[in-house]
Order: C-alpha cells, then structure tokens, then sequence
C-alpha cells in the first residue's frame, strides 16, 4: 500500500516532533520533510511532493498564509491543511478563500488530524467541529442576504506580501533584498506599492495592518 506522504511545517521544532511521531504511528503515513518557516515549505513542497502539507499560521519570513498561496499555486498537486492554535474567523476566512484543504485547531483531538490527513490526501475537504460551524453559518447568512459567495481578490501581490511581513517584522530594506534575493531597488519600489495600495505610509501603521490581518503574530512583539 501506497503511503501518505507528508511535509510537516511549524516554526517550533517540539511541535514537529510531536507532529512526526503521532503520523508515523499509522502504517498508511510517512513524513517526508520538515520545515521552520514558510519560505522553507514553498520550496520542500516543490521538492519532496508531498500529498499532504499540515502547515501553521504563525512563522516568521513568509506565515503560513502566503505560504499556501504559493504552494497551491505552484504545486497544485499538494494539499493545505491548517493546524493552528488561532481560530478567528479572518484566519479561517483568508486560508480557506487561498485553498487550503482544511483547518484543524492544535486543541483539536490526534484522530481529528489523521482522519484530515488521510481526507485531504483523497482530495476532501475537513475542519476542526468549531471552525465548520463557523464556516456554514457565514455562508448561509450570505445566501439569505442574497451575497455572492466568490473569493475576494487579493489587494497585494504575493511579492508584496512577502515584503509587507519583513517589513512588519523590523527588517531593513538591506535584509528584504539578501532574503528574497532582489535587489534593494526592487524592495523600494514594492515598498512604495504597498504603501499605496493600503494608503498606509510608515512602518507602524503597517505593522499594524499586517498582524490585524494574520500576517504576523500580535501581542507578543514582533517575529524575527
């Protein structure tokens, strides 16, 4: 029998390991990789092919977010499936309008995550019992308002977004440049789109903006 092939990605490494050894204990699963941020995930996903890709929100250099949008966009083949400790609905909303496969919270219980697994490995969709509840309502109060349910397009490029979070994260122009390995001209100029298109023109109302929308972890300093 064929085995689940998974890529775990969570910026602490005990979650990992924890994550690793609960998998690994069902015959029908493998781990295949680990990675720490979510520029490391985009790249071992594109690499290794994983089935599944159990990925967190929260991480520094590229969250989980964009990660997502990135993977499914350039490893279409890959499912998403969020585990997080965090449960607001502009989490839940953001990541599933980008494609993940599923949302599980880390409360959640061990057979939740591998029935998830092995849903998303078959192409099914699957969501922690809150987050579903949460999910069906939103869309019903939609269709008796007569709204449209369609994804919302995104107000920043990916780029942009990955240029906002540095920023947010106290990151000079010098160091976006070296860690996205454009040059510092680049940077500048989609710095200055950012801050047009969000008409937000420092670093702390943007910093604001970015942990108001998930980008990076708020209340308990900046991610670096």
């Amino acid at each position: 029998m064929e085995k689940i092939r998974v890529l775990l990605v969570d910026d602490h490494t005990v979650v990992r390991q924890g994550l690793r050894v609960l998998l690994e204990a069902e015959t029908d699963i493998v781990v295949v990789g680990e990675a720490e941020t979510g520029r490391q995930a985009v790249q071992m996903t594109k690499k290794l092919l994983p089935d599944v890709v159990v990925m967190d929100i929260a991480m520094p250099m590229l969250n989980g977010l964009e990660a997502t949008r990135q993977i499914i966009r350039e490893t279409p083949s890959a499912k998403v499936l969020v585990l997080s400790s965090y449960s607001d609905d502009e989490y839940v909303h953001q990541l599933t309008e980008a494609g993940a496969a599923g949302y599980l919270l880390k409360q959640t219980a061990a057979a939740d995550l591998i029935k998830a697994v092995r849903e998303a490995s078959k192409g099914n969709a699957f969501f922690s019992p809150a987050i579903s509840k949460r999910l069906l309502e939103h869309y019903r109060e939609a269709f008796l308002k007569g709204m449209p349910v369609r994804k919302r397009p995104d107000l920043l490029t990916s780029r942009e977004s990955e240029v906002l979070q540095l920023i947010a994260e106290g990151k000079a122009n010098k160091q976006i440049a070296s860690e996205l390995s454009i040059s510092i001209k680049t940077v500048e100029k989609h710095r200055q789109q950012v801050m047009n298109k969000l008409n937000i023109h420092d670093v702390a109302g943007l910093t604001r903006y970015a942990i108001s929308k998930g980008v990076i972890e708020g209340g308990s300093g900046l991610r670096c």
